[in-house]
């Protein structure tokens, strides 16, 4: 069945003629039952309109509203009630159109064998089936590992298996390098290992000053008893656990918090999370959340907090602060409604100071170069060149792949970028730009063709590399520009296209016109190839607006003295010296000019002609 006919089966005039208005969650099913869409509403008939009016929809929500076969909604109290009993939808059916959170790894956890005389600890990922104590999850191997070290260290806890642990008759090497009591041969009491045990389960919980504490107060009564041996022991103990602290404690602040932040380009979005617990940095991890419908970066990030939030306990322990990078939609709402799941109150604030701002700082630097990685991936690029090929109907794959920007302000300081791409990706070595010289200020068409000349003018001196596909970030004007740059110069077997952005001038709305035909053409907003003609396009501008910047910056960094023609540094210094500034150099008629020792009558007369006509 189609989704035309899907479509004209499910009569919405109808269904919204009865549709209730107050809160709850709705669920747009197709012909066959399986859920497309869950989402929430404080006023289900208002929202669910919004999906059915003649005009003013995306792209992504039109393909969804064709494939509705019917729609049920699920009335609630309020909307904090709809906003858990959606997260519980979406993850139990795991829609289509909402966004998906994938994850393909468990998290790793620290196992205590609690049950046992002498406890052993482990990393352990995957169905907890031993028994004994289960810690975490922490967000990665490593940062278990790098935990499980310093246990080893301070209280020598063994970590071997048991199958080891029980045919020992003779201490092993980790008793040698004092990583471990030697409890397989008794070097240890039962008490004193479950001592041990305790300071490390504290430990992993956080709660280093408890155990420094506990520490102190041992070594005090061990020493008083004449113990000195055993009070030295203690002693090295609470100075390695401070030396821990020192490198552990992030900014020297405590608390438990986690930093998201989000960045997105070209269909991609990338969260990264770290996780501080009691000031100690745990980790951090980069998510790729699937985005269909949510098109705002709020939007998005409110998705991932209810998703990750509000799931399975199973999940990380849930922090009593999270700071993002941009305020999520609907944020009051969302912090009740992860109260209510949590039973404890969860602050979500992004206009942090202080050692909070360098956690976000950090998250956003990492977030960045998580997307730029998955842009930028070579499996990733190749997925979308094959998308693009299909798209533009091109005999060949495209591996050389050009795209032109202009950036000016007012027209001043104009620069043109040339971006290249590969199958791999950006290729930097070829990056070019052009200054842009004796056009009409703020002519974008004339920008364009003379960048476009000089390019292709290399290229016929067998400079460079002809590519395959030419892009131009502009409408039918630039790419008429550069249908006559090639044409002038004989340059034949590129394919032209340029990239128009849509009415809304919204990322995913772009309109693609083909050279010669100027036809146009639409991508769907998922789109692999429209990804890739985003991504070009948007690094073609960032290098533009770059070169701009520095370029006006250097204009306007510079005197004007310095661009007359005849005046060198030793003039320069004279009339500045008679005159006092520039602002009277310019009030001086040529009379006055020639009373400045070394300024003859025809250099006064060049000075001033200038300094009036600019």
């Amino acid at each position: 069945m189609n989704d035309s006919s899907q479509a004209q089966r499910f009569d919405h005039e109808n269904f919204l003629k009865h549709a209730s208005t107050r809160s709850g969650v709705y669920q747009m099913l197709d012909a066959v039952g399986e859920t497309l869409y869950v989402g929430k509403a404080l006023n289900l008939k208002k929202r669910l309109t919004s999906y059915f009016r003649s005009s003013g929809l995306d792209n992504k929500t039109m393909a969804l509203v064709n494939k509705i076969h019917h729609i049920e909604t699920t009335i609630t109290n309020n909307e904090t009630e709809a906003l858990l009993l959606e997260q519980n939808l979406i993850k139990e059916n795991r829609p289509p159109y909402n966004i998906v959170l994938r994850d393909d790894k468990s998290y790793p956890y620290i196992f205590l064998s609690s049950k046992d005389a002498f406890p052993r600890l482990a990393l352990h990922r995957g169905a907890k089936k031993l028994k004994g104590d289960y810690y975490g999850p922490f967000p990665s191997a490593s940062s278990i590992r790098e935990s499980l070290a310093v246990l080893q260290k301070v209280f020598q806890v063994r970590q071997c298996e048991d199958s080891f642990f029980r045919n020992r008759t003779r201490p092993c090497l980790q008793y040698q390098i004092k990583r471990c009591s030697g409890p397989c041969v008794n070097l240890v009491t039962p008490e004193d290992y479950a001592q041990d045990v305790r300071n490390s389960v504290l430990f992993i919980a956080g709660h280093n000053d408890q155990i420094t504490l506990d520490l102190g107060k041992r070594m005090e009564q061990v020493a008083a008893d004449l113990r000195f041996e055993e009070a030295a022991k203690i002693r090295d103990q609470i100075r390695d656990l401070r030396l821990i602290q020192e490198h552990q404690y992030v900014f020297g602040e405590k608390g438990d918090v986690d930093v998201l932040a989000i960045s997105a380009s070209a269909g991609i979005v990338c969260v990264h999370l770290v996780f501080i617990r009691n000031g100690r940095n745990l980790g951090s991890r980069n998510y790729y959340p699937k985005l269909v419908l949510e098109s705002a970066i709020a939007d998005c990030l409110h998705a991932f907090i209810a998703f990750f939030y509000m799931g399975d306990q199973d999940n990380f322990s849930k922090p009593k602060e999270i700071i993002c990078s941009v305020e999520p939609a609907e944020k009051k709402q969302l912090e009740t409604a992860l109260a209510v799941q949590n039973q404890h109150k969860i602050l979500i604030r992004h206009k942090v100071r202080g050692h909070r701002q360098k956690w976000l700082e950090l998250a956003q630097t990492n977030a960045l170069h998580g997307l730029q990685d998955k842009l930028n991936s070579s499996q990733n690029m190749h997925t979308r060149l094959i998308a693009l090929q299909l798209a533009l109907s091109m005999p060949q794959l495209p591996t050389r792949l050009e795209c032109f920007d202009i950036s000016h302000t007012s027209g001043e300081a104009t620069v043109a970028s040339c971006v290249v791409f590969d199958q791999n990706g950006p290729l930097k070595a070829d990056y070019r730009r052009f200054n842009i010289e004796g056009i009409t200020a703020a002519d974008d068409y004339a920008a364009m063709s003379q960048a476009l000349k000089r390019r292709f003018t290399r290229l016929q001196k067998g400079e460079g590399k002809i590519p395959d596909l030419l892009i131009i970030d502009g409408g039918k004007g630039q790419l008429t520009q550069a249908e006559t740059v090639l044409s002038e110069l004989q340059i034949q077997g590129v394919l032209i296209i340029g990239v128009a952005k849509g009415i809304s001038r919204k990322a995913g709305q772009e309109t693609l016109i083909l050279g010669n035909s100027h036809r146009e053409l639409t991508l769907p907003a998922e789109s692999p190839a429209l990804h890739v003609l985003q991504h070009i396009r948007d690094e073609a501008h960032r290098f533009a607006i770059t070169a701009h910047r520095q370029r006006r910056g250097k204009t306007r960094n510079q005197s004007l003295l310095d661009t007359i023609p005849g005046v060198g540094p030793k003039k320069r210094k004279e009339l500045l010296q008679f005159f006092g500034g520039q602002h009277e150099i310019r009030r001086a008629q040529v009379a006055d000019l020639q009373r400045v020792p070394g300024i003859s009558k025809q250099l006064a007369t060049t000075i001033y002609d200038f300094l009036q006509n600019t």
